[in-house]
Order: C-alpha cells, then structure tokens, then sequence
C-alpha cells in the first residue's frame, strides 16, 4: 500500500535576493521517518491556493515551525514591534487549510508557528512576548550555534489529567525545547489544553471536537525525533491516524 500523503505547508525564503517555497529539512524527514509518510510540499500561494484541492490530495497536514510570526491582524492583536519577522502568504495559505481540513476530519499536527496558527484560525489569541508576562519564563531559544544546545532540553512541562500525552507515554511530565516568544493568550474554538509549562503557558492542545486526530505543540518534537520517546509518540500518533484517513478514503 502507498504511503499516506501528508501535506507540508511552506514558507517563503530569500535566497540570494529570490523567493523560494521552501520547508525545513526536519519537518520533511519527521513526517517520512517519525509519521511514516510521503511529505507533499504546499505552495504558499495565499489566496490563489484551490484549497478543496489540495485537501482532496492529502491524508494528513502538518503545519510547521518558522522564524516568521503570524501576522497579529489575524487575530486582532497590536502592532508587531519593528523588525519583526512575517510572512503574509503563508498565513494566507495555512489559515485558509485548517478550518476546512478539520472539518472533514483529516488529521492535522502543529508544531511551533502551526500550533499558533491552529489556534489562530480557530479564533483565539497570541502573546506576541510571553517573556514580558509577569511570572513567565523565558522561553526563547539560547543565544548558541550549537543546535545540540539550541534544541537541548530547556524545561519542564506537565501534562493535564486525561491528556493523550499521558494516555500516550504514561507518565505526567516530560522536558522539551524552547524556541519561540509567542505563545496562547485564549485558546481557540473547542482547543483543549494538553500540557502546560510550569509558568501556566500552554504547550500543547488537542480539538476536542474534530472528526479526526488534531494535535498542536508549542516546542519542536521533530528534532532527533528518534531520540525522544515524546517525539516518538507524537509522530506515531499522527502517522497512524493519517494512514487510517488513507483507508478511509480507499
């Protein structure tokens, strides 16, 4: 049997003064090696996309990190400080797929920017610095070239009772990396908290409504994922659910 197609949105990157569609190598190898699928990269067409389209292409969606943020007009925030990082036709390509491939229950997983992203286009609200929040960590990622040190474990999380995490991995806690300055004021439109840093940050979210598996983290399991038994579980969790939507449609 064919591989599930597991749709992979991509950013926009310049690349000697050009535009590129472009996905990190980690996501790719993640969804092939950890979900056990065929990535399929998604142009960041914006508004142009046939979204119906390209949802009747896939078995699954992942939705990755970037260094880029969403843009706060999506979800009525103030401003971005200058110098801030956007990428306008990402944001107008992932928040037109979400809706639509929940609704028919194809499985979707978020990580980092797709996490915020899931809860954007579900009605919710970001912190665009949680470091600033009184009694919040820091959480961005160290000032190091060392990936090892810049992916390195950089806290705890606890996950809440009845989580799949728990369900998952049977335990209550786990460390993970940090790497981002946004993170959930409000959450979504039927967005369940998974886990949460020891400051109160949401880290992870589950649709507690969806007609399939709807999964969103704030670290990035996707490095070394084959090291990390978290990172393990998400990922066969998710490859799982894709190749069930696969049947399903056979």
């Amino acid at each position: 049997m064919r591989l599930p197609f597991i749709g992979v949105p991509c950013d926009i990157k310049t690349v000697d003064d050009a535009p590129f569609h472009a996905a990190g190598d980690k996501y790719i190898a993640a969804a092939a090696g950890g979900a056990g699928g065929l990535p399929l990269l998604i142009p960041a067409l914006g508004e142009t996309l046939d979204v119906d389209q390209v949802l009747s292409m896939v078995d699954g969606l992942m939705l990755t990190g970037s260094v880029s943020n969403v843009e706060p007009r999506h979800y009525l925030g103030a401003a971005s400080r200058p110098g801030t990082l956007h990428d306008p036709l990402r944001d107008s390509t992932t928040l037109r797929l979400i809706e639509p491939a929940l609704e028919r229950g194809i499985p979707v997983l978020g990580i980092c920017r797709g996490f915020q992203e899931i809860n954007v286009a579900l009605g919710g609200e970001l912190h665009q610095h949680v470091q600033e929040l009184p009694g919040h960590q820091d959480h961005r990622e160290p000032d190091s070239e060392d990936l090892e040190v810049v992916y390195g474990p950089a806290h705890r999380i606890v996950f809440e009772n009845g989580s799949w995490l728990s369900g998952w991995l049977g335990r209550t806690d786990a460390s993970v990396n940090s790497l981002h300055q946004q993170g959930v004021k409000r959450l979504g439109r039927g967005l369940v908290a998974e886990a949460r840093a020891e400051d109160g940050l949401i880290e992870a979210f589950r649709l507690d409504s969806s007609r399939g598996f709807a999964y969103a983290v704030q670290w990035h399991p996707e490095w070394r994922y084959w090291e990390n038994p978290v990172s393990h579980a998400i990922f066969k969790a998710f490859g799982e659910a894709c190749r069930a939507r696969q049947r399903a449609r056979a």
